[in-house]
């Protein structure tokens, strides 16, 4: 065998040795270094500890929020009430944002309370129908906890409806109330008249007034000014109207105030005056109720216009006084059957001098309605509903406010009385 390589072999080893005191030079250098960085010294600026409060704010930072948000009913209830059952709270902490709204995406208006500790909607939920929730809440330090939810409103087994005048797009008079008649007698009318909002442009104070449980009447102080848009906004879907009975009416309607025009009958006098925009437009010669059937006194506002109606004694309490199939150009002013309308088969001489109706206000006029030059048809064609016919001197007493749309026979103080 060859010496060569065995010689060589000891030559490597010795260099290895040899490398050894090198080497852990370097390691000593090393890990004195890292002690210095670690331990820091006087220009290292660690002395002052703020590495330390530093390090600890971070981990605070990274500790879940100390806020709880609880919302009620819980998440995937089915049959939840629509008024009082949505409960939203926070708990070590104050809510920052909630949003609820349908699958529609239709939002449910409410406020956060000053102290932050609870959402409250500002009208009832809608019946059927899916809600989603979301709410998010802070603690003392700014950390954010949030929750969400989505439940479903009841099914109601019975419920109501309010039919309402004027309709959709209609023009009025300027004593045009919004009158609602409910299909059933209301038990909560604080929560069924906070469902409905009536707004005026321009803006004046709209106020509501129940004539006994199941009609609801909105006016402001005085006659509406001309021009007047009016906005009725209908949210009673889920309102509870009686215990188990529910609202079932979205809505929005509109209609729009024309010129004024308010006519006084003095039924002393025999005659009625119209006003029309601050300015005497006509006066007309009338005939008002005998002296043993009068004419109420107060101001009625026109409800119903027929340009020839059937009147008959009977269905107002005078039996078989009379039945005329053909009265022409009769304007209702009461639900208990006051007109103002034409008279053909009177005798033109007691227009402007005798007083001879059952209570009714008549005009001259021709029989059929075709005659437009007549002072019933002249009247009936500038008319509106909504009109104010004001009668006074007569020897009879005010008629009632709820006789028709006539309201106006309250005092602002008595209307707004609760």
């Amino acid at each position: 065998m060859n010496g060569q390589p065995i010689s060589g072999a000891p030559d490597r080893a010795a260099g290895r040795r040899r490398g050894t005191p090198g080497l852990l030079a370097l390691l000593l250098g090393a890990l004195l270094l890292l002690v210095t960085a670690c331990g820091g010294g006087d220009d290292s600026g660690g002395g002052d500890g703020k590495g330390k409060v530093g390090a600890g704010k971070a981990a605070e930072d990274t500790k879940a929020s100390a806020a709880v948000v609880t919302i009620a009913p819980k998440d995937g209830a089915d049959d939840v009430q629509t008024s009082g059952a949505l409960k939203i709270s926070a708990a070590q902490g104050k809510l920052t944002a909630v949003a609820v709204a349908d699958t529609k995406g239709n939002a449910v208006a409410g406020k956060i309370s000053a102290d932050g500790g609870s959402w409250t909607p500002d009208l009832n939920l809608a019946s059927a129908t899916k809600y989603k929730v979301h709410a998010v809440a802070k603690d003392d330090k700014g950390r954010e906890s949030a929750k969400d939810t989505t439940f479903t409103t009841l099914v109601p087994k019975d419920t109501f409806v309010g039919q309402y005048t004027p309709e959709d797009g209609d023009t009025v008079g300027v004593g045009m109330p919004v009158s609602i008649n409910f299909s059933r007698g209301i038990t909560n009318p604080e929560a069924v008249q906070k469902a409905i909002k009536v707004t005026a442009d321009p803006a004046v104070p709209v106020e509501g007034h129940w004539f006994g449980n199941d009609r609801l009447d909105f006016r402001p102080e005085k006659y509406w000014a001309a021009g007047t848009k009016v906005t009725v906004k209908f949210n009673l879907d889920g309102v509870e109207g009686r215990p188990g009975v529910y609202g079932k009416q979205t809505r929005t309607v509109k209609f729009t105030v024309g010129r004024s025009q308010v006519s006084t009958v003095d039924a002393k006098a025999h005659t009625m005056t119209i006003v029309n925009d601050g300015k005497v437009l006509k006066t007309i010669p009338i005939s008002a109720g005998a002296p043993s059937t009068t004419t109420y006194n107060g101001q009625m506002v026109i409800s119903e216009k027929y340009e020839i109606t059937r009147m008959n004694g009977a269905t107002v309490g005078f039996g078989g006084e009379y039945d005329i199939k053909d009265v022409p150009h009769a304007m209702r002013l009461s639900s208990s059957g006051t007109f103002i309308h034409g008279n053909y088969w009177g005798d033109p001489s007691v227009f402007g001098s005798t007083n001879t109706s059952h209570g009714c206000v008549g005009l001259e006029d021709d029989r059929g309605a075709g005659n437009p030059s007549t002072p019933a048809a002249w009247f009936y064609n500038h008319s509106l509903i909504g009109d104010v016919v004001i009668v006074k001197n007569s020897k009879d007493k005010q008629i009632q406010p709820d006789n028709g749309l006539n309201g106006w026979n309250l005092s602002w103080a008595d209307w707004t009385k609760k």
